[in-house]
């Protein structure tokens, strides 16, 4: 049986939309987002160096840190926040359900 995780993504102040996805398959937070429509260009296609699917994680269940890759790549971008993570480096789990990120964008 396929278990489907719920993911928020707060597309304004009070707006949020639901996007459910498997969790079978190994995919990525960024990977989802795409697929439903998110304007993620994926550059270095989910290697964590480009940036382009910086999200703010605002509320959910505690996320695995972050690697060492990922942290330098989220420090050199113009706007970082105490939330900030790659949605590249964020794979899908069952215990993620829940989970309420905001694309960051992309020029500060």
């Amino acid at each position: 049986m396929t278990e489907d995780v719920r993911v928020y993504v707060e597309e304004a102040p009070g707006q949020r939309r639901e996007i459910q996805a498997p969790t079978d398959m190994g995919l990525s937070l960024m990977e989802v987002m795409k697929a439903d429509g998110y304007d993620i260009q994926a550059t270095c296609g989910g290697m964590a160096l480009c940036g382009t699917c910086h999200v703010e994680v605002l509320a959910g269940p505690e996320l695995p840190e972050p690697s060492d890759d990922e942290l330098a790549m989220l420090e050199s971008l113009p706007v970082m926040t105490q939330g900030s993570r790659l949605s590249c480096q964020i794979r899908l789990h069952p215990r993620l359900d829940g989970l309420v990120v905001r694309l960051m964008p992309q020029d500060a």
